[in-house]
């Protein structure tokens, strides 16, 4: 028969373990603990891409124009800016501020397929909306194959072949 030590914080141990998994598991997985604690905000943003363009829309609900700059370098492109607590009057007594506040900036590198000329950015309830176009070179084309048993066939490179 083996012989076990008492230990009386073996228990205690486990309830830690198991608090800290829990407040591990619920914390979002890309948020870093110093976000967290300092209420750092980012705006959410969607990229995709249709025949011409490679597109980012951005949410930034509650700003101007004026809040946020663009910037395209190194086919980096960077959204930066800040969205500002407004306390209306003295007599508000917030009881719940749930929104986030404070300056952001998410850069995004973007592939060798798309230049800044001829971009475009739009602004419109509180949605911003960036198309870069593609390059002329990387572009779908339409390649004729001519062959002798039959009239000449075009083939669409834009579209994917089913299986």
């Amino acid at each position: 028969m083996n012989i076990v030590r008492y230990d009386p914080f073996r228990d205690l141990r486990t309830l830690q373990d198991e608090v800290n998994r829990l407040f591990s598991s619920a914390a979002p997985a890309t948020s870093g603990r110093e976000e967290m604690l300092n209420g750092v905000w980012a705006p959410k943003v969607d990229i995709f891409e249709n025949k011409e363009n490679l597109v980012l829309e951005a949410e930034l609900p509650g700003m101007n124009r004026d809040d946020f700059e663009l910037l395209f370098e190194n086919n980096v492109l960077t959204l930066k800016g800040e969205r500002k607590f407004e306390k209306k009057t003295d007599e508000e007594n917030y009881h719940r501020v749930e929104r986030s506040y404070g300056t952001f900036t998410r850069s995004f590198t973007l592939p060798n397929t798309v230049t800044a000329d001829g971009a475009k950015a739009e602004f419109t309830n509180g949605i911003l909306q960036v198309s870069l176009p593609k390059r002329e070179e990387t572009k779908a084309r339409k390649i004729e194959v001519i062959g002798t048993d039959a009239a000449p066939k075009t083939i669409d490179t834009a579209k994917k072949a089913s299986a």
